[in-house]
């Protein structure tokens, strides 16, 4: 039985005048964390505010858990969403801010008081900093608020934009344990953030956009492999570098290489661009044997996600 996407795009887009924003993209995002990452003007902010029901499209049509966001009560209140930007009310103190928009998310304000406090330790703002006016809160401290913001109503979607800006490297990672355990708990995440390594860690699921279209979607696997069908950089140790360099280049598959700092070792490391990577995979234990090399270390260096992104958006 499959699973119907929790948010759904066909043929959408959205332009401003002339200008375009989003150009007919179609893409599925389901349970569990994504990654939203593209360049400045790649269409991100456009895409998450049709999401959280900001904007209308112009064309197509997206959906979230089935419904259209644009005007519709019943869908926004299935959605968390945290800006990169946020408009806190400087004066207020940050629990009586937050037991204000619990009791307009239709908690009663009874059950509010505890609702809050609950909210505030999952997001771990210190105790001490609750009765404190918002505009004496540092970047970090003003993030927590806008996610416990985003989760006082336990949204079934969660959006977040650039939520690790001014956080410490410790309150990064709480974030990212919070993330996880939200995902855990069956709430989809959508995470757009310039902090591709964070990605990379968090996101299973990527999506990429440029220049307002879809330039690739799925797992980072996925993504990976689809690169693999051009070139690959694998880092290398063997018994003899030199000879082993030029039996790649006599089987033409090698496009460059460099070598890397062996540190004493005789053994010498190698950073290899290779062509035709399944062509090399088929070719590797033949082209070792018959040249008697001895292998002792082969990964490959294009697993990061910074890889996947430069390549997609050259």
């Amino acid at each position: 039985m499959s699973i119907a996407p929790v948010i759904q795009a066909a043929e959408l887009s959205r332009w401003y005048g002339i200008v375009m924003g989003l150009n007919n993209i179609s893409f599925d995002i389901g349970t569990g964390l994504t990654g939203l990452v593209g360049p400045n003007g790649a269409g991100k902010s456009t895409l998450i505010k049709i999401i959280t029901g900001q904007l209308r499209p112009s064309d197509g049509e997206l959906t979230v858990f089935g419904m259209q966001p644009w005007n519709n009560p019943a869908v926004l209140r299935e959605i968390g969403f945290c800006p990169e930007d946020d408009a806190l009310p400087d004066r207020l103190r940050a629990r009586t801010w937050l037991r204000g928009l619990a009791m307009l998310s239709g908690i009663a304000p009874s059950a509010a008081p505890d609702h809050v406090d609950a909210i505030l330790d999952r997001v771990k703002l210190e105790r001490v900093h609750w009765e404190k006016p918002l505009g004496q809160f540092s970047k970090g401290m003003r993030q927590r608020v806008k996610l416990a913001q985003a989760l006082l109503h336990h949204p079934r979607l969660l959006v977040l934009d650039e939520p690790m800006n001014g956080l410490d490297p410790m309150g990064r990672q709480e974030v990212q344990r919070i993330l996880k355990q939200l995902a855990a708990e069956g709430t989809a995440v959508l995470i757009s953030s310039h902090i591709l390594h964070e990605l990379e860690a968090l996101c299973p699921e990527i999506l990429i956009l440029n220049w307002g279209r879809v330039i690739a979607s799925g797992s980072q696997l996925a993504l990976q492999r689809r690169l693999q069908g051009t070139e690959a950089n694998l880092h290398i140790r063997c018994s003899d570098p030199a000879r082993f360099t030029r039996v790649l280049f006599e089987a033409d598959l090698l496009l460059g290489f460099d070598c890397t700092d062996t540190s004493g070792d005789d053994e010498g490391g190698l950073d290899l661009r290779v062509k035709d990577p399944q062509r090399f995979s088929d070719s590797l234990v033949d082209l070792l044997t018959d040249n008697d090399i001895a292998l002792h270390e082969l990964r490959s260096r294009d697993r990061s996600l910074q890889d996947i992104f430069e390549k997609m958006t050259e």
